[in-house]
């Protein structure tokens, strides 16, 4: 069973305090170093030459032009470098039998998608690498190039010849064969005959990963070392996929990660310009930098999504679910990234979500095609999985007559269930759906909205009332390291921290983690400082070096602070634990009778005491220690999670759809999440904000568009539609808590929360809102063009001019209720 935790805010002198974060004052005013700032001596810049065809196979490269120009230093190409240039692997072959086309940094002869590097232009400045890297002329033979998914499983046109096949792998979970449900095809006849069965097919489109600062890295091979600054999310792994593909030892390589600005998941790759810019570096003896720009970025880097989703659920009458199917195909671009044949298998588990399914098989198909490679984006296959579940269980609530929060409530897990194995085979540890939905619900004024809606339709409004409804459950983690190991991931989920305590009474926190924005060196000092009773201003936090912090497995998947932090309290706790027999000997008292708290040593039932900070400068002098202990109070721990951690919660959202135009307008946007307890409730806010943007993108304005030649038409800013903060409205956001049993913190995760559930609700809203006219589904991005014309698929308004011919009816002013006057169509048109 598991009750909301009612405790104060702040349960201690730091956990839950709303500090602000010890990251942003350099980070406003200037004073941090992006990979970009960085300045080397003799210092060369690189450009990359890429080719502008989806498929294709090279026959000539004239540099001649490029190597006279002014400033030019070398222009290489794949073959210059072909010995050292190492490999960009995938992490995770998520079956024995996968195909994966060796994906080189620089190709050799074979271009599997537009923007890949073909050669490399190195100059005495950027601006002159630049301008050569336009005098390379590269002859090509054009291929037939395969852009669609669903053509690329017939096998008619191959992304890689050699392979045979546009299948890189299927992966399949079922319930009866793993022994945590029952046989869903038997489910789904048997809910023929007698029951509900919905089937419905969905789209998850390209997305990109637009993150801030554009992708950087410096290399410095003139020391003792070969030096490597980048930004990236991943700056160890990063150092082992170079140690183990290019044959330096791992032991001579030096992995930086300055001040990042931003990933997502799109900066948790080795990138090929990250391999070149080394091979480059090594080759002319000299440091080298490269900056991709802002349309390199859009074209290389990695996108995320990109899946066909088929799920057949069976119901009984009443709307109690006894069966759900669910078959994808999953577009991996030109090649299997390092976890992107995983990502689709990560929402293996999320499928089945908070809901009692007796039966279940997931599986998916792999495919590559002549586009940029696919890997995680924030959220990485649970988004994609949140979508189709949300999705579906309106079209059941639609099918049985009752309202979408009433069939949820009907086949949700109970509090008093916990911990409940899902059909999935998770167990899932500890949750309270009803109480954030009945929070939400409370704080979005539901049935005050439905009620209106009602009015509206029957009045034949023409602008309707759509209520959109998300409840979702995500894990968080990547962990245990041992659940990794049996699904054939390459790494493993544990992460490293180090405690020194400083003579001076200082402390230094060395951590595996990564941060990227997320705000780490402040928590990292809340946790430490409240565990060890020193001021938080004494608490220095090091990390995205490996030099420093040799140990770690870096950011991404919600990991950091349920893996990270569980790693700081331990470290911690060995820290205090090395300061007790010092104490006793200085306090001459019995070890038994020391209690420690708020940072001292007591003596029980006396007045003695000494604090953490002296005993630190005590062991530092060395002088009266007892016999046997060493003048340390340094301390390591490393922590492998038993389990993965489950956050949820309820998300709520009102859009208003202009039946005659299709333009839409976000009216109220409300969530209540459950992520366990908070650490920095200001930072949790900023996290939760910046989801419910993404997600709320995805569902009106964000795409990835290809042409038929395999071009990205939406190359920059001017056509792949960003949301700006005048596109958006105030959220209302509050939470519940159920503590994680899987670490001491009781922390779950909330850096993914909003990007999975909120992308659901949007959809879910605008279809609410034309349901009456007969539509149950739009294809994202639901663009006023895409909703005119499902309306007018729909058989409405046949007479009615174009979208573009009239005014939406909305008043200025009259969207949000909270926020007056704030919310735009802005990037929807």
């Amino acid at each position: 069973m598991t009750a909301v935790d009612d405790r104060p805010e702040a349960q201690s002198a730091e956990i839950g305090k709303a500090r602000r974060r010890k990251e942003d004052q350099r980070l406003i005013t200037g004073r941090t170093k992006w990979t970009d700032n960085i300045h080397l001596t003799g210092m060369l810049h690189l450009a990359m030459v890429r080719s502008p065809l989806a498929h294709a196979t090279i026959t000539n490269i004239a540099t001649d032009g490029a190597r006279s120009a002014s400033g030019v230093m070398a222009v290489f190409v794949g073959a210059d470098i072909a010995d050292i240039q190492g490999l960009n692997i995938t992490a995770w072959p998520v079956t024995a039998d996968q195909k994966s086309p060796d994906h080189l940094p620089m190709v050799l002869e074979h271009v599997a998608h537009a923007g890949e590097i073909v050669a490399v232009v190195v100059a005495r400045t950027a601006a002159e690498a630049r301008d050569a890297a336009e005098l390379v002329d590269v002859d090509y033979d054009e291929l037939p190039a395969v852009l669609d998914l669903k053509e690329a499983a017939t096998d008619a046109v191959l992304a890689h010849p050699s392979l045979g096949t546009n299948k890189s792998a299927f992966w399949q979970l079922d319930s009866k064969e793993g022994g945590t449900g029952e046989d869903v095809d038997e489910a789904i006849a048997k809910a023929r005959e007698d029951g509900i069965v919905i089937e419905r097919e969905y789209r998850q489109q390209r997305l990109i990963p637009a993150f801030m600062e554009p992708r950087s890295t410096v290399v410095d091979p003139t020391g003792e070392q070969v030096t490597m600054w980048s930004s990236t999310q991943v700056p160890h792994i990063l150092r082992f996929c170079i140690a183990a593909t290019t044959g330096l030892p791992e032991s001579k390589i030096r992995v930086i990660a300055p001040d990042v600005g931003g990933g997502f998941g799109g900066k948790l790759q080795t990138t090929p310009e990250e391999f070149v810019t080394l091979a480059v570096a090594r080759k002319l003896g000299r440091p080298c930098k490269y900056t991709e720009t802002r349309s390199e970025t859009m074209v290389s880097g990695h996108h995320g999504r990109d899946q066909w989703q088929k799920l057949t659920l069976s119901a009984e009458k009443d709307g109690t679910v006894t069966g759900l199917k669910v078959e994808l195909l999953a577009d991996l671009g030109a090649y299997a990234a390092i976890v992107g044949g995983g990502v689709p298998v990560l929402g293996a588990w999320m499928y089945n979500s908070i809901y009692k399914f007796p039966a279940y098989r997931f599986n998916t198909t792999n495919l590559y095609t002549n586009k940029t490679w696919v890997d995680a984006y924030r959220g990485a296959g649970r988004p994609e999985a949140t979508f189709a579940i949300e999705r579906i269980m309106d079209e059941l609530a639609a099918e049985v007559g009752v309202d979408p929060l009433t069939i949820r409530e009907q086949n949700w897990i109970t509090h008093e269930e916990f911990p409940f194995t899902s059909v999935a085979g998770m167990t899932y540890d500890s949750g309270n759906y009803e109480a954030a939905t009945a929070k939400a619900k409370e704080l979005f004024g539901y049935d005050e909205l439905r009620a209106e809606q009602q009015e509206r339709r029957d009045s034949n409004d023409p602008v309707q009332l759509g209520i959109g409804v998300s409840t979702f459950t995500e894990m968080c983690g990547l962990a245990p390291s041992r659940v990794l190991g049996s699904l054939n991931y390459g790494a493993g989920g544990w992460e490293s921290a180090s405690i020194r305590m400083l003579a001076t009474g200082t402390v230094e926190v060395i951590t595996g983690t990564s941060p990227h924005g997320q705000g780490h060196e402040t928590a990292w000092s809340q946790i430490v400082a409240d565990r060890l009773g020193v001021p938080f201003e004494n608490v220095e936090v090091l990390h995205g070096d490996t030099q420093i912090a040799p140990k770690g497995m870096d950011t991404y998947g919600s990991r950091s602070l349920v893996v990270g932090g569980e790693a700081l309290v331990l470290a911690a706790d060995k820290v205090i634990e090395k300061a007790r027999p010092i104490a006793a000997h200085l306090l001459e008292a019995n070890i038994d009778d020391l209690e420690f708290a708020s940072g001292s040593f007591s003596v029980k039932g006396t007045d003695k005491g000494i604090k953490l900070t002296d005993i630190a400068l005590a062991t530092f002098a060395g002088h009266n220690l007892p016999d046997g202990v060493e003048p340390t109070l340094d301390a390591d721990a490393t922590f492998d999670p038993v389990n993965f951690s489950f956050p949820h919660g309820t998300h709520l959202c009102a859009m208003e759809v202009d039946t005659e135009t299709g333009a839409t307008k976000m009216r109220k946007y409300v969530c209540v999440d459950d992520i366990g307890v908070i650490i920095n409730p200001l930072i949790v806010e900023g996290q939760v904000h910046g989801g419910l943007v993404q997600g709320i993108a995805q569902a009106l304005w964000e795409g990835a568009e290809y042409d038929e030649q395999g071009t990205l038409v939406s190359g920059s800013f001017v056509d792949y539609t960003l949301p700006t903060a005048a596109d958006t409205i105030s959220f209302i956001t509050d939470h519940t808590t159920s503590p994680a049993t899987s670490n001491s913190l009781g922390t779950k995760g909330v850096g993914e929360a909003g990007t999975i559930a909120s992308t659901p609700a949007v959809v879910n809203a605008i279809v609410d809102a034309l349901r009456p006219l007969g539509i149950n589904d739009i294809t994202m991005p639901c663009t006023p063009e895409r909703v005119w014309t499902a309306i007018q698929s729909a058989g409405s308004n046949q007479s009615e001019p174009t979208p573009t011919e009239v005014q939406p009816h909305f008043e200025e002013g009259s969207g949000n209720q909270d926020d007056p006057g704030t919310a735009t169509q802005g990037a929807g048109q």
